[in-house]
């Protein structure tokens, strides 16, 4: 799992909705992986994955590990997602136009 990046890290859906349950503050992997249609392991695979991207932390308390949501790493995506902003902007106004044309 060496070399695991924020984008190889974010292609999985299962490992996007983990980071999306970690928004709203930390939960203990149990927790998590109650909410999942698999089984711990899996869960616990996927989080093997997103502390490697470095995108959760992981917190000992007892004998549970609770994790915490990184973001930081989240801007490389942001970063390289803001050049094709202006790209979809411009396809959306070309589509207002059209409709508006349609539709006056």
């Amino acid at each position: 799992m060496a070399g695991v990046d924020v984008f190889s890290a974010l292609a999985n859906p299962a490992r996007r909705k983990l980071l999306e349950a970690l928004r709203d503050g930390p939960r203990a992997a149990g927790d998590l992986a109650g909410e999942f249609e698999l089984s711990r392991p899996a869960v616990s695979e996927h989080l093997a994955v997103l502390k490697k991207a470095a995108l959760v932390r992981e917190e000992p308390r007892g004998r549970h590990r609770y994790y915490h949501l990184e973001a930081a790493p989240l801007a490389e995506v942001g970063a390289w997602l803001h050049p094709f902003e202006h790209y979809w902007r411009a396809r959306m106004g070309a589509l207002r136009d059209l409709l508006d044309e349609e539709n006056p």
